[in-house]
């Protein structure tokens, strides 16, 4: 078990099920999945993005990334149906705590100017997104090695039914908030 995990199960369910009053254990929010995504649009031109771009998001993750290709063809953009544009990893469980512990402690603090992040990420059900602007802030990306730094989308989706309570679960796991 993974010690967000293990902090999830042992200190935030009682503190989620204390301030919103839940009766039953299964229904107190918890984390189902975490989708990362790297959108790769000079690909067009060049190929060679896309392999990178998939290396460099299976390090991230943990878990190697699938590519994404176009549902459709628009022609000011030169894209035809089918051509890659992309990646992404959808990671849950084990993985999952792993890469957010990462993200939390490590990742988010090396961005330059970081003063939290907003609250203004959530979507109105208890998810939320969160854009990376370089996603050489990981650890496992060595700089010398990197050929043009990236963007990186991270969806956080849990069972919480409210933004209120989302944000009480991801602030007791440590997600760094504006104050």
């Amino acid at each position: 078990m993974s010690r967000l995990e293990n902090l999830y199960r042992e200190k935030v369910v009682p503190k989620l099920t204390k301030e919103f009053g839940y009766t039953n254990i299964m229904a107190v929010p918890r984390l189902k999945k975490v989708t990362l995504n790297m959108g790769l649009g000079e690909a067009i031109q060049n190929v060679k993005i896309i392999d990178a771009g998939i290396d460099e998001l299976s390090l991230i993750a943990g878990q190697r990334a699938v590519v994404t290709k176009a549902r459709k063809s628009i022609a000011t953009f030169k894209l035809r149906l089918g051509m890659p544009i992309g990646c992404m990893v959808t990671l849950r469980r084990i993985l999952m705590y792993e890469f957010l512990d990462k993200l939390f402690n490590v990742a988010l603090p090396r961005v330059r100017d970081f003063r939290g992040v907003s609250d203004k990420i959530f979507d109105g059900r208890g998810n939320c997104t969160l854009g990376i602007k370089e996603h050489i802030i990981f650890p496992e990306i060595q700089y010398d090695k990197v050929e043009k730094v990236k963007g990186l989308n991270i969806s956080i989706v849990t069972s919480a039914k409210s933004d209120a309570e989302a944000t009480f679960l991801l602030r007791e796991l440590g997600m760094p908030f504006r104050n």
